[in-house]
């Protein structure tokens, strides 16, 4: 069995206060570790002072939002991938997020599939040698965003398969494929080894874990039943006092 942690989004959970501010509201959770989106456009210096102060580890940021499926746009995603790595070398963050980009126009689904499949493989080998792992993101087309191209898990555990990198896998965002698939339990314990990171929330409203449809101690407890020993980032807009509901959610860890 595996011992998988919870990490805190302080861009969604905290996104009304200072990254300052939200780091010492996660230290009073008793959550250990944190992670943000883009790092180009932060405070870095505040990021690591925040980590070293509370002693938190760094779960996952984002590399730079450029398409992967447009081929056209492939030496620009793989030098903002270089970027990043260097970015996350320094402040001790062992995961990329990267999105893949919206449907091109003009494009069939295979040449982006195969456009996604070409960009990681040439990916693979920088992220190997500085052993950082780059994990993509389905997300829904329903309500969060339309036109996107990667929606389903299927395709990206297909992906995750023709590339054959250890330092690339999927990030499997519960709430996304509640919405784009279902069967949760099901698709996420039989491609644990391509998981390289989870993110969640509650649906419907994308807010905290204890509201809607999904009973996350059942999802937790077959996570746990797997090898996977990463971070379940949680990645969601509470309607209630964060703290408190973050506090609820750290005793099912």
């Amino acid at each position: 069995m595996g011992r998988f942690r919870p990490s805190v989004c302080i861009d969604a959970v905290f996104s009304e206060i200072s990254p300052s501010e939200a780091l010492a509201a996660v230290a009073e959770t008793g959550i250990e570790a944190f992670e943000f989106w883009g790092w180009w456009d932060r405070d870095l210096e505040a990021i690591e002072a925040g980590k070293k102060r509370h002693d938190f580890s760094i779960s996952a940021c984002c590399t730079k939002f450029i398409s992967l499926v447009n081929p056209d746009c492939r030496n620009a995603y793989l030098q903002g991938l270089r970027d990043s790595i260097e970015t996350a070398t320094r402040i001790g963050c062992p995961t990329l997020i990267s999105q893949v980009g919206d449907v091109v126009p003009g494009l069939t689904r295979t040449e982006q599939h195969q456009s996604l499949v070409d960009g990681l493989r040439q990916a693979a080998p920088m992220l190997e040698e500085a052993g950082i792992t780059l994990v993509i993101e389905p997300l829904n087309e329903l309500i969060d965003h339309p036109g996107y191209y990667l929606v389903r898990s299927d395709e990206a555990f297909q992906i995750i398969d023709k590339v054959d990198s250890p330092r690339v896998k999927v990030v499997y965002d519960i709430y996304h494929q509640q919405i784009s698939e279902g069967q949760l339990i099901a698709n996420l314990t039989a491609n644990i080894d391509k998981i390289g990171h989870f993110h969640a929330a509650g649906n419907p409203g994308r807010n905290e874990l204890t509201i809607g449809e999904l009973h996350y101690p059942s999802i937790f407890e077959a996570i746990a039943e797997t090898d996977y020993q990463g971070y379940v980032g949680l990645e969601y807009w509470p309607v209630s006092d964060p703290v408190t509901g973050l506090k609820e959610v750290a005793h099912w860890f």
